[in-house]
């Protein structure tokens, strides 16, 4: 004996876009430039150990190391990231891929 068991049809499954997604695009955008002056502080900090740059700014505590500023840099970029995507970032280039022809101008001469 086959049971055939029949259910009803749900709602369709729809990609919501997320309430607060310009707030998650607007604090990726801010936290950028922090993500690049923690890299900048790294490698600085890291120059300095090897002697190629002059002395860092900050000479005792956690935050005279360069791991600690690369991983902060890290961890941020990986921050911004996440905002990015929870915002949908990528919507805003999606006619990016189209190529519209380049007219040159002639002189008049041909």
């Amino acid at each position: 004996m086959i049971v055939k068991i029949r259910f009803k049809s749900g709602p369709a499954v729809t990609q919501r876009a997320r309430k607060n997604g310009h707030v998650a695009l607007a604090l990726a955008a801010l936290l950028t430039p922090a993500t690049l002056s923690a890299l900048a502080l790294g490698l600085w900090k890291l120059a300095a150990d090897l002697r190629v740059a002059g002395q860092f700014a900050i000479r005792d505590g956690l935050f005279s190391h360069w791991q600690v500023w690369l991983g902060v840099a890290l961890l941020v970029h990986l921050i911004v990231t996440l905002l990015n995507r929870y915002g949908g970032g990528h919507s805003m280039l999606r006619n990016s891929g189209k190529r519209t022809p380049i007219t040159i101008l002639n002189s008049g001469s041909q």
